[in-house]
């Protein structure tokens, strides 16, 4: 049953994303699933049925994310859940991979704010996506904790020049969850092991872990410019040595 409310989740073609769609989706929001994956997102708003919809879009590009929030008109919720990292040392990271992960995971978001903003209505609700590595460094992954650290504070920004419209603006920072973008880490023997390790519950996230969260910050009408951690309490210890163990393996 239809709440009233209209959603845009971005990104929604995979993990985080198609399960915040999901869950939005049973909340009663009518969901628009954007992503530069346009197949896939059709593909799933098909499952999801009307009065769910699909549409294109590519968050780097300005004219693509003003056009998406053309399509949708005016809209309640807006979650941004689009990101992708290179790994390497950052002697021997290419000036282009650390461009390409900042201009996806910080440019890209920056505008998603600018357009969502204009599109939400009073008392509406804009949700990124952040990450652990925003506030944990992560040998290997400076493209990637620099853009996820800039999100959380341009999020606190968001949430100010917002505000004035009881806008409420916010992230979720999860730790390492299986998706389709942490299948590359996963695949290195001892990463997933190292994790849980350092993991106060003792686990791996899951995208619904991270929807469920979701779904809360566009309910919590009292809560604005937070970065809601959600990594089982990884926070609490380190991250694993993703480059260690990369060598590790070439060396077998």
């Amino acid at each position: 049953m239809s709440n009233g409310r209209t959603a845009v989740v971005i990104g929604a073609a995979s993990g985080i994303g198609w399960a915040t769609a999901r869950a939005l989706g049973a909340e009663g929001d009518q969901v628009t699933l954007a992503d530069r994956n346009l197949d896939g997102a059709r593909e799933h708003a098909a499952e999801l049925g009307d009065p769910h919809r699909a549409a294109h879009v590519e968050v780097t590009d300005e004219a693509s994310v003003e056009s998406l929030f053309a399509q949708t008109g005016p809209v309640d919720v807006v979650v941004n859940c689009a990101g992708f990292s290179h790994l390497g040392l950052i002697v021997d990271m290419p000036v282009e991979h650390f461009r390409e992960v900042i201009d996806v995971c910080l440019n890209g978001a920056f505008i998603v704010a600018k357009h969502a903003g204009r599109a939400l209505r009073e008392g509406g609700s804009l949700v990124s996506i952040s990450s652990l590595n925003g506030r944990q460094p992560a040998a290997g992954m400076s493209a990637y904790c620099a853009a996820k650290a800039g999100l959380s504070m341009l999020t606190q920004v968001a949430a100010l020049e917002l505000g004035q419209r009881g806008i409420r603006v916010n992230a979720v920072a999860p730790g390492f969850v299986h998706t389709p973008l942490t299948e590359a880490a996963s695949s290195i023997p001892g990463v997933v092991e190292e994790y849980v390790e350092n993991t106060a519950l003792g686990r791996a996230g899951t995208p619904e872990d991270i929807a469920e969260a979701v779904v809360f910050l566009t309910r919590a009408s009292w809560l604005t410019g937070e970065v809601l951690d959600i990594n089982g309490g990884a926070h609490l210890k380190r991250y694993p040595d993703i480059p260690g163990h990369v060598m590790r393996l070439v060396e077998q």
